[in-house]
């Protein structure tokens, strides 16, 4: 009879307008202002902070080319460790399709933490209503999201590609739909929904049941029951018949650790662990307190990944923080401060200082590592282009993060071929192109060390461990008794530079002596100069053939250009260049790779 009368309350027509009324659409309307200041800042920072030209983990590139492969239905099989949630790459996917994600943006790792971005706005959101839903007044909600938007913690954690930011999003909108004061049987349906999301996206949203339990355990225990039923079916069905396809794994341990994470803002480490503590003293607070305190436990256990840990600890510690400092506020209140205003313009005060305070903290920590940048190459994109003007059309060996990157600039998939496509004997091809160190792959597959023993470095991008090298595979074992071509190149090259007929600019003169100039460049021009005077401005790099210790194989000759233009396109053969291209500073000569053995007299040191 109560339930009958209850739900007749919630369906009787609207009261007419009147105070009240004017100012709850007041209230409503503060709260939009707000929540559209604090998605300003939340997207705003985000976008800032989005360009960073490479994973920082190794999962994140796996992720992001398996959402590529979802998105252009194609199959990638990624090099293991990075976890799997079919789901969560599904999610991705078909974002990246609808919004076409990867045709506007400059690589695939961009394209697909734009989701990431869009996922920490609608996060911002959900916590925004989830805290007013507790009973937060605007300020302390708004101080909640301000926590969450401003951290370099979360800048750095909320531009990476994790499955885990998308189980945040459907875990809140659940804990959402269960806190709504009038909840209906079909919004508790949706919230089981969205739990099993956030269970099948990551499983460590598991530990989002007991604050979801306990709060409907305490609103209604019949409708607790009926939601547990369709969890409990749903994960049976997913980790059960339809395991193979829907069962998630998570990702191996691996850097940046939780130090690592909270060196970037710890003040959000410590008033976190503060508010975990503190939210068990209140009530309204207790289930989030539970919640977030199993996720803590969770970065002691063994091979837990601590980046995925804090991705969906994020918005709970500042909701804990938020309401715990209301709750004191609210009962230390002095009784000449009884007056609501002043009581509200107290507890604003005081929170607005213990936000500006806590973000000062991280911003003198934590903004200047983040090292924002609109320059959105880096090694793997200069790496792109290099193998688009000299390995076109070749089969690659590439690793999970240049798998993606290549196939969204247009390399043809079944052409790139993985670390997991060398189980047994890798397939043939002609270059390798790989980031960082490659001894645990090496070691994971036995064949695709085989194939890289013996490999030249041709182009070397990037620094430590953004370094990416380019090799090219199946070349011949060097001759043990061939002579040295180095010495040969120097004892040429300083010939040149002692010629009269051939000026050298200071920086082309150094790279003849130190023998780094290409043997088919040094006898050409040697042939030039007893033609005409020959004036080299010139031997531009090849970029990342430097660091690879490769020749240079480009000249710039200036003056007499007609005729050093007809001499190096009338060449054949051996000495044929790649290019011969007229430019407003001279004629650019460029060689292909390799040039062939013998080609200069060996050099003897007396």
């Amino acid at each position: 009879m109560a339930q009958h009368s209850r739900e007749t309350r919630d369906r009787s027509p609207a009261i007419l307008p009147g105070p009240g009324i004017r100012t709850s659409a007041a209230h409503r309307l503060l709260s939009l202002d707000i929540l559209l200041a604090l998605l300003a800042l939340t997207g705003g920072l985000r976008v800032l902070y989005l360009a960073a030209p490479e994973p920082v983990l190794p999962s994140e590139a796996a992720t992001v080319a398996h959402a590529y492969a979802l998105g252009h239905l194609t199959s990638f099989t990624d090099a293991g460790g990075a976890g799997i949630s079919r789901f969560g790459w599904l999610q991705l996917g078909a974002w990246t399709m609808v919004s076409d994600a990867f045709g506007r943006s400059a690589t695939a790792l961009a394209a697909v933490r734009e989701t990431m971005l869009v996922a920490a706005v609608v996060a911002a959101v959900l916590l925004w209503f989830l805290a007013r839903r507790l009973g937060l007044t605007h300020w302390a909600s708004a101080a909640a999201v301000v926590f969450v938007a401003a951290s370099p913690l979360a800048l750095g954690l909320q531009r990476l590609v994790l499955v885990e930011h998308l189980a945040v999003v459907w875990a809140l909108g659940a804990l959402v739909l269960i806190t709504r004061p009038d909840a209906r049987i079909r919004h508790d349906v949706v919230a089981a929904f969205c739990l099993l999301a956030a269970v099948l996206t990551s499983p460590l949203a598991l530990l989002f049941l007991p604050a979801a339990g306990w709060l409907l355990v305490r609103r209604a225990p019949i409708r607790a029951a009926l939601v547990t039923v369709l969890l409990n079916l749903g994960l049976g069905i997913a980790y059960g018949p339809a395991g193979g396809v829907l069962q998630p794994h998570l990702a191996a341990d691996g850097h940046p650790t939780a130090a690592d994470w909270a060196a970037l803002d710890p003040a959000w480490a410590v008033l976190s662990a503060v508010a975990l503590v503190a939210g068990l003293v209140f009530g309204a607070l207790r289930p989030f307190a539970v919640s977030g305190l199993l996720l803590a436990a969770t970065l002691l256990v063994p091979g837990v990944q601590h980046t995925a840990v804090l991705a969906l600890l994020l918005p709970v510690t500042p909701l804990l923080l938020a309401g715990a400092a209301q709750a004191v506020l609210r009962r230390r209140t002095p009784a000449h401060l009884s007056d609501p205003g002043r009581a509200r313009r107290t507890g604003l005060v005081v929170t607005a200082v213990a936000a500006v305070v806590a973000v000062a903290a991280g911003w003198s920590f934590g903004y200047p590592a983040l090292q924002p940048s609109t320059d959105r190459s880096g090694p793997l994109t200069e790496a792109q282009k290099w193998l688009r003007d000299n390995a076109s059309g070749a089969t690659l060996l590439v690793d999970d993060a240049a798998w993606a990157e290549l196939a969204n600039a247009g390399w043809p998939t079944g052409m790139l071929a993985p670390p997991a496509a060398c189980v047994h004997v890798c397939p043939p091809a002609e270059w390798a192109v790989f980031s960082g160190d490659v001894t645990g792959l090496r070691e994971r597959y036995p064949a695709l060390d085989t194939a890289l023993t013996g490999a030249g470095t041709t182009a070397v991008f990037g620094t430590r461990d953004r370094r990416v090298t380019v090799r090219r595979l199946g070349l011949p074992p060097p001759d043990p008794t061939a002579p040295p071509e180095a010495p040969a190149r120097a004892h040429a090259g300083a010939a040149l530079t002692a010629s009269a007929r051939i000026s050298l600019a200071p920086d082309a003169a150094a790279v003849l002596r130190e023998g780094r100039a290409d043997p088919r460049l040094i006898a050409t021009i040697a042939a030039l100069s007893a033609l005409q005077q020959v004036t080299v401005a010139a031997f531009p790099e090849v970029p990342g053939e430097d660091p690879a210790g490769q020749p240079r194989r480009r000249v710039l000759l200036t003056g007499g250009e007609d005729g050093v233009a007809a001499f190096y396109t009338g060449q054949r053969d051996l000495f044929r260049p790649a290019s011969v291209t007229r430019t407003e500073a001279g004629v650019l000569v460029t060689y292909p790779l390799f040039a062939p053995p013998g080609l200069l007299v060996p050099f003897q040191a007396p």
